[in-house]
């Protein structure tokens, strides 16, 4: 005797049945943040008058407490509980992107204001050596092209360093793993003075200042950086490719060099870019191992050399309106070279996402 089984038929939900979208911004919503933003307005203004307060800050943080309280137990009485809660935590995490956007632009926009007023062409072509305090002229040309060298130096030795431990650490897992870990888990939280302190008495000691005692600092501050990136990315490649190739009889060190490596390309030059971008606006490594120059120095092993943050460090604190100007120009340089690497890792990270996905 055979028994059948039947296939049970899928009901589908009805619309009473449905999970309803919490987050839909309606007339009604819209009305109850209108009258939410009155009624605090109104109790910040009427205890500002009670207690005859001075402050602003004051008034407005008990004007955004009001207006949470109204917003809530106005979507409470309307709607439920829950909704009010999200309707409430969706406010506040709203709010405080809006303000965090808003400091940052307006900073960006007065760093443009202040960084503008001197940065012409001549700026990125000239150094400081024939110019005084008070002389028209003058440029950033000897800073960049310190900060080139000394990150350029700082790369070629982190990117295979990191690279390799990154490797060690995700893919053959040997012995010391767990102290390596640990190493750079601690390096990630050394100050960056502690850095150059370090190659000071090491370096700067015995053979002088100079942009390579430099890029030493930015390599202890980016190895640590580059290194923990690297090992994300690398987790991100997926196994059945690992297993695929020494399935096919390729040897451990054929598919990390074949497959995992090419696979995380993007990722790991992201990486390696998000360590720059982590290293460039130091300044107090710079000052105890390049000390800084006002002339051009294209030799990174002998003598002082300056970099973009030295250089805008020492202007601003200058009582004089020309070098507080130059100091505001070259840290509009240093933002824009740092907001371009950001820019650039965010892209290749993107198209190395949208390759990955292809390939899964």
């Amino acid at each position: 005797m055979t028994t059948t089984t039947r296939p049970v038929p899928v009901v589908p939900p009805s619309a009473t049945d449905r999970p309803r979208a919490i987050r839909s911004v309606t007339p009604a919503v819209l009305a109850e943040i209108a009258i939410a933003a009155a009624a605090g307005t109104a109790f910040a203004l009427t205890l500002r008058y009670v207690f005859d307060w001075n402050g602003v800050l004051g008034t407005a943080v008990w004007a955004y407490v009001a207006f949470l309280v109204t917003l809530y137990a106005l979507s409470r009485d309307r709607e439920s509980p829950e909704v009010a809660v999200d309707r409430m935590v969706t406010t506040v995490v709203w709010s405080i992107g809006a303000l965090v956007t808003g400091i940052l632009a307006w900073m960006l926009a007065y760093l443009v204001v202040r960084g503008t007023k001197v940065l012409r062409l001549g700026f990125l072509t000239n150094d400081m050596a024939t110019v005084g305090p008070t002389d028209p002229g003058g440029g950033a040309l000897h800073a960049i092209i310190g900060t080139l060298e000394q990150v350029g130096i700082a790369v070629v030795i982190v990117v295979p360093l990191a690279v390799l431990t990154a490797v060690y650490l995700n893919e053959l897992k040997g012995p010391l793993t767990r102290p390596a870990r640990f190493v750079i888990d601690a390096m990630s939280g050394l100050p960056s003075i502690v850095a150059g302190l370090l190659v000071y008495t090491l370096w700067v000691g015995a053979y002088g200042y100079s942009g390579f005692a430099a890029s030493l600092a930015l390599i202890v501050l980016m190895l640590p950086t580059v290194t923990r990136t690297a090992e994300e990315v690398l987790r991100t490649v997926p196994d059945i490719l690992r297993e695929g190739s020494l399935a096919l009889g390729a040897p451990r060190w054929r598919v990390i060099l074949r497959v995992v490596l090419p696979t995380a390309r993007a990722g790991l030059l992201t990486a390696v870019i998000l360590g720059v971008a982590r290293a460039v606006g130091e300044t107090a490594p710079i000052v105890l191992t390049a000390f800084g120059a006002s002339e051009v120095n294209a030799n990174p092993f002998s003598g002082p050399q300056n970099s973009l943050p030295l250089f805008a460090f020492r202007l601003l604190r200058q009582p004089n309106v020309r070098q507080v100007d130059r100091g505001w120009a070259a840290l509009l340089i240093l933002v824009l070279l740092v907001l371009m690497l950001f820019v650039l890792a965010r892209w290749i990270g993107s198209r190395g996402d949208k390759r990955l996905g292809r390939r899964r």
